[in-house]
């Protein structure tokens, strides 16, 4: 049965001052992740490496710059994007900020052993 998860324009950007998980999806059992993502002007996500798994990205509101090794993209609300699995990305907010959101297939968390 289909569910109303949530509205993205009720998502406002009041009082974003930090990197922020805006909403996350946790219904169970589910084959999906996805979140929203909300960069304050000028907030980043440093360069990484993804996962195993592809990602899909919607830029909901505000503009910035996705980073890929030598390609900087800048992206503005609308934008549909493909991050695939493993690929170095960096995200950075614009002045207006950053709303995005990512779809991904889920992955169960895995067991690691910590060091004391």
């Amino acid at each position: 049965m289909p569910h109303k998860l949530t509205n993205t324009t009720d998502l406002t950007r009041d009082a974003v001052d930090a990197n922020a998980v805006a909403w996350k999806l946790e219904e169970v059992p589910r084959g999906l992740d996805s979140n929203v993502i909300r960069l304050p002007a000028g907030g980043s996500i440093g360069e990484h490496v993804g996962g195993e798994v592809d990602v899909l990205v919607h830029v909901i509101a505000g503009s910035g710059r996705i980073g890929s090794g030598d390609i900087d993209m800048p992206v503005t609300a609308g934008d549909l994007l493909w991050l695939p699995r493993q690929s170095h990305r960096s995200i950075t907010a614009g002045d207006d900020g950053l709303d995005y959101l990512t779809v991904h297939t889920h992955r169960e968390p895995t067991l690691t052993i910590g060091m004391p």
